[in-house]
């Protein structure tokens, strides 16, 4: 008896969380980065996400994130190969840029600060930064919900390194590098259950010759 009101009492918390897939077309991961004296953007193509939410309490939702670091494109093919390379993201050996939260703290209406640990090219560090929440939303038949956040990183921080002094003195590159995140996702559906197949009615004995 405790063991059927344990599981009757814990059956409500677990169908408050729903999960939701990211919607490739509606969802962004850019950055930009000092080049010289001006700015210089780009994107990853390749990236997803999924999320695990609890509308009732916010705190026990989670979110996982990864990016295929080969997939950065600044729409300059050699610049774009020498990011690949060992010089920057070295996508050969550290093919993904991942994140998986561990915290989430509501912070108001429409804001949360998200915890969580973040690897890029093998090192692993503790983030912390705000997220909007843009709400929930159903459109047709989807049941939709979406973020965005803008961070800034160092990218010493995770040793990507290189760099080229300028004739005038200093550097080629900035350090810090501003990424925005934009995510929309819908909520997955349960799997459909096959229909079942009437029984077949057996086949009576073909009559014998002369039967």
């Amino acid at each position: 008896l405790a063991l059927v009101l344990c599981v009757m009492a814990s059956a409500p918390l677990l169908a408050q969380v729903e999960t939701f897939l990211m919607d490739k077309p509606h969802s962004q991961v850019t950055f930009r980065i000092r080049h010289v004296v001006s700015m210089v953007e780009g994107r990853f193509n390749d990236f997803d996400a999924k999320l695990w939410l609890d509308r009732a309490n916010p705190s026990k939702s989670k979110v996982e994130f990864t990016i295929q670091a080969g997939s950065i494109t600044t729409n300059h093919e050699n610049r774009d190969k020498h990011l690949r390379s060992a010089d920057f993201f070295d996508t050969e050996k550290y093919p993904a840029i991942t994140f998986v939260s561990t915290k989430i703290e509501p912070k108001g209406t429409d804001t949360y600060d998200v915890t969580g640990d973040f690897t890029m090219r093998g090192v692993k560090k503790i983030l912390k930064f705000p997220v909007r929440h843009g709400g929930f939303a159903r459109v047709g038949k989807s049941d939709k919900t979406g973020f965005d956040l803008a961070l800034r990183l160092n990218r010493k921080d995770f040793n990507i390194n290189w760099n080229r002094a300028i004739d005038q003195g200093g550097w080629l590159l900035g350090d810090d590098v501003d990424i925005l995140i934009g995510i929309e996702a819908n909520k997955e559906k349960p799997a459909e259950t096959p229909a079942e197949q009437p029984a077949e009615r057996p086949t009576a004995p073909a009559p014998s010759p002369g039967g």
